[in-house]
């Protein structure tokens, strides 16, 4: 059961993304994210010794105003890989991320995941914090997330037929390691 008290330890919060692990979009959001979570353990270095602490977070799929007016254009889809905005998180849920983190965590346990990736839907889980809907959405590294996301579509599409509910409906929200993430491009992108 988690407490609430109120942090000392100011945070600096980094907005990244899985991109920063592995490849995502185009070589420069790559790069980009890399570089935030590289300068996210680098400022966790030099600032220990002022108690200040550095985090990168790292929302899932997000409906961001950009991403809902792509939805509206019809480009959302295309620019996606079809995935399925409605079930993203909101920019708030990153907001409550940043929140519990300076009111449920010491200085001492905030200091201790400076320089770290902080996944937003797995804080959820830990310090119990929820969507404005108070649904909790899974990691985008959960079998919840990338089973029904990448897999089951491909499946489905091999198999000219759907994945059966009992199936669709009963994925384990068990999180891939990332080392997972680190392995190179996607399959359909990998030409060697």
């Amino acid at each position: 059961q988690q407490t609430t008290t109120t942090t000392t330890c100011p945070l600096i919060c980094l907005v990244s993304s899985f991109g920063g692990k592995s490849y995502t979009f185009n070589v420069a959001y790559g790069i980009g994210k890399a570089g935030i979570d590289r300068m996210a353990v680098d400022m966790s270095y030099q600032l220990k010794k002022y108690n200040v602490a550095t985090i990168s977070l790292y929302p899932g799929l997000v409906q961001t105003e950009a991403n809902l007016q792509m939805q509206v254009d019809g480009t959302w889809e295309e620019a996606s890989g079809n995935l399925d905005l409605s079930k993203g998180e909101t920019p708030a849920f990153s907001g409550r991320a940043v929140a519990a983190l300076l009111t449920k965590l010491s200085a001492d346990q905030l200091l201790e995941r400076s320089g770290s990736v902080q996944v937003v839907a797995e804080l959820a889980r830990e310090l119990d914090f929820t969507e404005e809907d108070g649904t909790q959405p899974p990691s985008i590294r959960s079998l919840q997330y990338l089973l029904p996301n990448f897999v089951f579509p491909q499946i489905e599409k091999e198999m000219k037929k759907p994945v059966p509910d009992w199936i669709r409906n009963n994925v384990p929200n068990y999180l891939v390691p990332w080392s997972t993430f680190s392995s190179g491009p996607p399959p359909e992108m990998d030409t060697r």
